[in-house]
């Protein structure tokens, strides 16, 4: 590694180079000069060679083009200095300290050159030691773009200001990876990645994006290449059937060895860009149906025919390239001592040579640095260039620093090679990947299918797009730790798990859930109830004691019958009118009587019925005028009982003072009391319809609310009253002689009468619902029966059925 001290001064700045500077792998001198850092190699090791020719590569490729086109920095050189880290962080750092100065300088010299010193630099492709180099030539102002470094960290302007990079952040990958595994139900998940930057920080973002989508994890595991045992026991005992792997190839790879010789249940694995299509692990049939986003492939133009064109004496210029050459055709370009491998007898062909790098729509992350070469390309374009009468004009000799190539950087907005090029305000590119799917093919192999495709700069529905995929498993897994739980239940966390976890407990009553895990239930609306399943609100019953129903067609049938006999029994007395029997019991107060049940009985039809407003007045009137009118009568039948009694008395002028008008005014004046209290009533606070919800959870009950509980209970105590004044009156007949038994037939109608509504109280009060209204129905009905039974059955049996006892004489108890 080299370091450098710096004093400060007034008038210049001393150096020193410490160490022996690391030559290029690929050199090319130009006007200005881009530098490379790549992992050539994966391990270190010292090459002493010289390179007679200029070294053939990419950015070869690139920079010829760019050296050779009218229209980017036309009449302009660009060079660059390629190094190989060999996957290494220190030779990384050791190769950025010589981007930082000159050509190599010895500890006598204290002239800190500008010339040869890079304008930009490339790479590295692993984020750790992307992050490293960012460290030394950030405070050098020294822009940087990395083609693979995609750990999110690198985003943070105020500890990486130079850095830029043309692959996608981690930031957006986890974004996308969490949507894909939400796509597919996955909700228990297991996790493992590299123990490095790219990968701890890379699952830490794709953690917190899991965790918004309500995807839990089981496990989450951090590993090195020399320690796999935690990884395989929670491989072996976890219940998660998805594993989201976040690992460089190499670490994968050796994961992926291990298990091969130990096989683990089946997983559905989840791969990273730095994996899902890499080499190294496509020969590893477990992986088989792994899914994961992997960058755009794309043809570079020329690149393909600079490999074809590759011949042995080309290759054999560069150590690189001879490296590939003979790896591909397995044989040494030369004999080398001790070595036992076969030499190449130069039949080789690299034409026919099937091999990934002959399919250079595969090279994702080649075009990555295809991209860089040409943003930077730009940016000096932009510095040295200028359009003068259409036609560009640069100035090769111009002298500028590396700052300046920062600040045009961050203004590059081009498109090349059918894709745009920009940064954002992080130096992030707008992030576009390709969703791959490790399907076999016919031969029995690996490869990588593209079947979707996430693009940030869509709108948030339509970023993510995917189409039939195949997966190692015939069916989608199911990777869950709870099932899930139906409409009609809600979901309880599992004490001491993850929120994954949760036991299904149906809803409470009143309430429902109408979608799949649902969290809670929500009550329904006042006039709705939950169905069965508990899943929708539906309207709730409306009950009220109906015309269609049997409790309502048995009440109307007796209301309807007590109707026609009183009728019946009208036209009975009508017809024997001038007999005896009907003379004596009074016939005008007789027919205003069963008038008056009449009424009474069709008044308890309108408490049959959907209540109304009016309907509610209705009701509680006519049943309270009809009841008084019909009770008027009968208290008036028993004082002309009482009087005819008294008259009989020698010297008694008792009858006088009640004859026709003061019966007739006695009905009229008990009624018109009643009818000023109804009057008062209706005004005041009327009787009215109302939906009661508090009665029955699940039912409304139509009711009629009384509106003025006064009102009601001073219209049925009025009632009472008269009833028990005509109740008394009749015991104090009741010892009249027995041909005259009017008094007692009052006396016993009376008494049901009280009865009747004497229990009809507690029974109204505690009867719920619809039964309210038959309660009082039915005491309406037997009160009216109770009162025609025995006041005017007797009459019309003696008028039917015993002619004989229908004289005066047996009235009057003569025989």
């Amino acid at each position: 590694v080299m370091f450098y001290d710096f004093y400060n001064d007034t008038n210049s700045v001393d150096c020193w180079l410490r160490g022996i500077p690391q030559l290029p792998a690929f050199t090319q001198k130009g006007d200005y000069i881009i530098g490379g850092v790549f992992q050539m190699h994966y391990y270190m090791k010292t090459v002493k060679k010289n390179y007679p020719s200029p070294p053939e590569g990419l950015i070869y490729i690139s920079t010829l083009k760019i050296n050779n086109s009218s229209d980017l920095l036309p009449g302009v050189a660009l060079g660059y200095k390629i190094h190989d880290s060999c996957a290494s962080t220190p030779m990384a750092v050791q190769v950025a300290f010589q981007f930082t100065n000159a050509p190599p300088l010895y500890k006598s010299s204290k002239v800190c050159s500008q010339s040869g010193r890079v304008l930009a630099v490339i790479g590295d492709s692993g984020s750790t030691s992307s992050i490293s180099i960012s460290r030394i030539l950030g405070p050098l102002d020294i822009p940087q773009v990395s083609p693979f470094a995609t750990c999110a960290c690198l985003s943070d302007k105020t500890q990486y200001p130079t850095f830029f990079r043309t692959i996608p952040s981690d930031h957006f990958q986890a974004l996308a990876l969490a949507k894909l595994v939400k796509r597919f139900g996955w909700t228990w998940i297991g996790t493992v990645q590299s123990n490095s930057d790219y990968g701890n920080n890379g699952m830490a973002s794709f953690l917190r994006a899991a965790q918004k989508e309500g995807i839990c994890v089981e496990y989450s595991e951090s590993f090195n290449r020399n320690d796999l045992q935690i990884i395989f026991i929670n491989l072996y005992r976890s219940t998660a059937m998805v594993v989201v792997a976040f690992t460089a190839p190499e670490d994968l790879r050796v994961l992926l060895e291990e298990l091969t010789v130990h096989p683990s249940p089946p997983r559905q694995w989840i791969g990273s860009e730095a994996w899902v299509t890499h080499s190294e692990v496509q020969r590893f049939h477990l992986l088989a149906g792994a899914i994961g986003y992997a960058i755009p492939k794309s043809n570079i133009p020329g690149f393909r025919e600079f490999l074809l064109d590759l011949s042995p004496a080309k290759v054999a210029a560069s150590h690189v390239l001879t490296e590939f050459w003979e790896g591909a055709f397995n044989c040494l370009l030369e004999k080398r001592a001790g070595s036992v491998d076969k030499v190449c007898d130069g039949t080789e062909d690299i034409q026919k040579l099937q091999n990934p790098y002959t399919d250079t729509s595969q090279l994702r992350i080649t075009n990555m640095v295809y991209k860089a070469v040409y943003a930077i390309a730009h940016a000096i374009h932009y510095l040295v260039c200028k359009k003068i009468n259409s036609k560009i004009h640069c100035d090769q000799f111009m002298k500028i620093e590396p700052i300046q190539v920062l600040d045009q950087l961050k203004r590059v907005n081009f498109s090349r090679n059918g894709y745009h090029v920009s940064f954002d305000a992080n130096g992030d590119p707008v992030a576009f990947y390709e969703l791959i799917n490790w399907q076999i093919n016919e031969n029995g192999g690996l490869e990588f299918v593209t079947v979707g495709h996430y693009d940030e700069s869509l709108s948030p529905g339509q970023k993510f797009n995917i189409k039939t995929v195949c997966l190692r498993m015939n069916q989608v897994p199911v990777s869950v730790c709870s099932d899930s739980c139906p409409p009609g239940t809600r979901k309880v966390l599992q004490k001491g798990k993850p929120v994954c976890c949760y036991d299904c407990v149906p809803c409470a009553e009143g309430e429902i859930s109408n979608s799949t895990d649902s969290s809670d239930c929500s009550p329904c609306p006042n006039e709705f109830w939950p169905n069965a399943e508990k899943n929708f609100c539906r309207p709730k019953l409306v009950e009220f004691l109906s015309f269609h129903e049997i409790l309502g067609i048995i009440l109307s049938a007796f209301s309807i019958a007590g109707a026609c006999l009183t009728i019946i029994t009208a036209i009975v007395l009508f017809k024997h009118r001038f007999t005896p029997v009907v003379k004596a019991n009074n016939s005008e107060l007789s027919f205003l009587l069963l008038f008056s049940l009449t009424l009474c009985f069709l008044c308890s039809l309108t408490f049959i019925g959907r209540p109304s407003d009016w309907s509610c007045m209705l009701r509680h009137t006519a049943f309270g005028i009809t009841f008084v009118l019909c009770i008027s009568c009968v208290l008036g039948k028993t004082i002309v009982v009482l009087m005819a009694f008294k008259a009989t008395i020698p010297g008694s002028n008792v009858a006088k003072w009640f004859g026709l008008t003061q019966q007739r005014m006695t009905v009229v004046s008990f009624t018109f009391v009643q009818v000023l209290i109804c009057i008062v009533w209706l005004v005041l606070k009327p009787p009215y319809s109302n939906r009661n919800l508090t009665i029955y959870k699940e039912i409304i009950i139509l009711e009629c609310a009384l509106g003025s509980a006064i009102g009601f209970w001073a219209v049925l105590g009025y009632i009472g009253l008269l009833a028990v004044f005509c109740f008394v009156l009749a015991v104090l007949a009741r010892k009249l002689p027995d041909n005259f038994n009017e008094a007692k037939l009052i006396t016993f109608s009376m008494l049901i009468f009280c009865a009747v509504w004497i229990t009809f109280i507690p029974a109204y009060i505690s009867s719920p619902g619809k039964f309210t209204v038959a309660v009082e129905v039915f005491a309406i009905l037997a009160s009216s029966f109770g009162l025609i039974i025995c006041i005017f059955f007797p009459k019309c049996f003696i008028i039917l059925f015993r002619p004989e006892k229908n004289t005066k004489k047996h009235l009057m108890g003569k025989k």
